[in-house]
């Protein structure tokens, strides 16, 4: 997998973690799924800056998820 789109992945599973998180604290349920979101998209992130020898700087962050945007909907 591409380390662009481990990046996007990623990022995408830890935001849709954030509601999961506050849906479990809020109603006093096991917050174990989006533990497990939260801790698969952050192993994406840093596997994708391990993979990329030259790091990703945060102002191309929002580069890479549209290029990727554009390749999945291509």
């Amino acid at each position: 997998m591409d380390s662009d789109l481990l990046l996007v992945f990623g990022l995408l599973l830890a935001l849709l973690s954030i509601p999961a998180l506050i849906s479990a604290f809020s109603s006093e349920r096991s917050a174990r799924g989006g533990i497990a979101l939260a801790a698969i998209g952050g192993a994406m992130i840093v596997a994708a800056y391990i993979g990329k020898p030259e790091s990703y700087r945060p102002d191309e962050i929002p580069q890479v998820i549209l290029s990727v945007i554009a390749r999945i909907v291509r």
